[in-house]
């Protein structure tokens, strides 16, 4: 489990919780909270916003010429703290959230390469951030979490 979460996502996270069930009730506060990352495969960067509130913006790291990062809205589908990619030499992906079959949000250690594409579909962040990304899914849950990737 990633410990140095920033306190910013910890606030953030009480803060949108507390709100809501104040406003809500304690059993609907997580429902009312969402979590979206956007991802611009021309600008080669994700903006994630939590309850519409703008929170982040990383670099990243999409599919290269040869390889295609599928483009539209998804759920995340699955989540590992570890996985070796089965198809690419049993490369490891850290903080791996998947959205689209074999395709997913995970930390890179080529950071030199973050800001311009590289990978082989996936979206690629630095360690910290992907570590970051990961909690805020599973303390939101993906069915409140979207990954929205544009051209």
């Amino acid at each position: 489990m990633h410990t140095t979460i920033s306190a910013k996502l910890i606030n953030l996270a009480a803060a949108a919780l507390t709100g809501s069930a104040l406003l809500f009730g304690a059993s609907v506060a997580h429902a009312a909270n969402t979590v979206v990352a956007r991802v611009s495969l021309s600008q080669q960067i994700m903006e994630v916003s939590v309850d519409g509130r703008p929170t982040f913006a990383w670099k990243v790291s999409t599919g290269d010429r040869a390889h295609v990062t599928p483009t539209g809205s998804f759920k995340p589908t699955r989540m590992h703290e570890m996985w070796y990619s089965k198809k690419y030499d049993n490369a490891p992906m850290p903080h791996s959230v998947f959205f689209s079959g074999g395709y997913a949000v995970h930390a890179t250690y080529a950071i030199k390469r973050l800001g311009q594409p590289a990978s082989h579909g996936c979206v690629r962040l630095h360690p910290d951030n992907a570590a970051d990304f990961y909690q805020l899914v599973e303390t939101f849950g993906p069915a409140n979490t979207s990954i929205v990737i544009v051209k």
